[in-house]
């Protein structure tokens, strides 16, 4: 059987919200890697993390308001935590559910950092909302902080920069791991973003993209196929109007018309399809899918979901 590299988005439905939904959720998600694997496919995992970052963010900022002792975390701190607890649930359920199918396969985590530039245009455009909401006393004291906070009908919210991924510090071990026949989950809720001083790394107070930087990796990888795995099994035009329409598949021309008509939206399915824009067009013989998490193996083996080549 022809073994394929592919590098696998997973969104939030493939993990839940609560440390018990994740348990379970994970599970079901496992079963999915393991019908990709069992279909021949090498596979490295990206994956959301929203709700967890967010959760830890408000955690440890509450914590250290009770015990002033402690210092506040930064978010690339929090950033790092969610990646290691989403990463303990998946490699266990799809380590268990591999061995459960007589399928003797290393799963690892790599806790993963990902360079963003200093001087991209997000920092000044803060997007992703975090953390619980505040009163405007609280609000007030963020902004003394020098970060940005947001104005809604139930309060401020801190807001934070969404910067594009530009290299992944941990690619070589990624790469190693992989072809050492791992089953690697990294950059996961789109890495640690750091900004690179001199030969230090220091973490910036941003969130990444989780497809931006899935796309990232597979063109760094020299993936064969990125599967970016949703809640619709399909993309659509004209989403949830009279006039929708599925899309069986998309060339990199029509998916850059469709998004400069802004078929697509910016917080959903945009970024999937940039991100599978820029990996095909960066190399040959390559392919994104994207499809729903209940279709994975129907989607890599080319029966549904939207490709993009």
């Amino acid at each position: 059987m022809e073994k394929k590299k592919i590098v696998i988005a997973l969104g939030h439905r493939a993990l839940g919200e609560t440390l018990p939904q994740q348990k379970e959720t994970t599970k079901k998600t496992a079963k999915a890697i393991a019908d990709l694997v069992e279909a021949g496919a090498e596979i490295v995992i990206s994956h959301s993390n929203a709700p967890q970052v967010g959760m830890i963010h408000t955690a440890m900022n509450e914590f250290g308001k009770v015990h002033p002792e402690y210092t506040y975390a930064p978010m690339s701190v929090c950033s790092a935590m969610s990646q290691g607890y989403i990463g303990y649930d998946l490699q266990n359920s799809i380590r268990e559910e591999l061995i459960s199918r007589g399928i003797y396969k290393p799963v690892c985590t790599v806790l993963t950092q990902v360079k963003v530039d200093p001087y991209d245009e997000a920092f000044a455009k803060p997007v992703k909302v975090i953390g619980r909401c505040l009163t405007e006393a609280e609000a007030s004291q963020e902004e003394d902080k020098g970060n940005y906070v947001l104005k809604t009908d139930k309060g401020y919210r801190r807001i934070v920069a969404a910067p594009k991924p530009q290299d992944i510090v941990e690619i070589d071990s990624i790469k190693a791991l992989l072809d050492a026949g791992n089953v690697v989950i990294a950059c996961g809720g789109g890495g640690i973003p750091v900004l690179e001083q001199d030969i230090q790394l220091r973490g910036a107070s941003a969130v990444i993209e989780k497809d931006y930087a899935c796309g990232k990796m597979a063109e760094l990888l020299n993936a064969d196929e990125l599967l970016i795995l949703t809640s619709v099994e399909k993309v659509a035009l004209g989403y949830e109007t009279d006039n929708e329409k599925w899309l069986d598949s998309m060339t990199i021309e029509e998916a850059k018309k469709y998004m400069t008509a802004g078929e697509f939206a910016e917080n959903t399915m945009l970024p999937k399809v940039e991100a599978s824009v820029e990996f095909v067009q960066n190399g040959k013989g390559r392919k994104a899918v994207i499809t729903s998490i209940d279709t994975a193996k129907e989607g890599y083996l080319g029966k549904t979901g939207t490709v993009i080549r």
